[in-house]
């Protein structure tokens, strides 16, 4: 009997959307309702409720139209437990036309001292390994400049942190470059 060695690493390809997000796909009402999780506000609540929207760009600047996106986030009580309004966690693919995102949620509270944000995972064409990354709100700058975390990314914070906009939030996520988001090894 041969024995088969390990093939090298792969990108992320169709598939990726074919398992994860399946109406990015084509493939509609595989799971039923909101399959991918860009809704995390069950029900109505008293929660600032906000739009988290962003984009994510490449090495050159272009927008990347097929990553995938998942959020986790403290509840704005500060935890993690899940609640019959709100679930704490999202996917979404990017808009396979413009690379938009957007996610239906609530703001997250403080998690042991550290400010609210939101935890993001990219998957991608061209990234063998995920990026980990986070998204804090520019109106928290107190709790922002106090943040552990956020401080370890010195100069470079600015790239962790959203801007307001009409509704929520929106945020813009470089791969590569002279803007390169602030990335985890998780």
């Amino acid at each position: 009997m041969a024995i088969l060695k390990e093939l090298p690493s792969q990108t992320a390809g169709p598939y990726v959307h074919i398992g994860c997000a399946p109406s990015s796909a084509g493939l509609a009402n595989i799971y039923g309702g909101d399959e991918l999780g860009s809704k995390m506000i069950k029900i109505p609540t008293n929660h600032q409720e906000i739009d988290l929207t962003g984009k994510i760009y490449d090495a050159n600047g272009d927008v990347i139209k097929d990553a995938l996106v998942e959020i986790w986030q403290a509840a704005p009580d500060g935890t993690f437990n899940q609640t019959d309004y709100f679930t704490n966690w999202g996917r979404q693919s990017t808009d396979n036309e413009t690379g938009f995102f957007k996610f239906e949620t609530l703001m997250p509270g403080m998690v042991e001292n550290q400010a609210p944000h939101v935890f993001l995972w990219i998957a991608a064409r061209g990234i063998n390994l995920a990026l980990a990354t986070r998204i804090y709100f520019e109106d928290n700058d107190i709790l922002n400049k106090r943040d552990p975390i956020l401080g370890l990314a010195g100069a470079r914070a600015k790239t962790l942190i959203a801007t307001k906009s009409k509704t929520g939030y929106h945020h813009e996520i470089h791969i590569q470059g002279p803007n390169e988001t602030v990335f985890f090894n998780v």
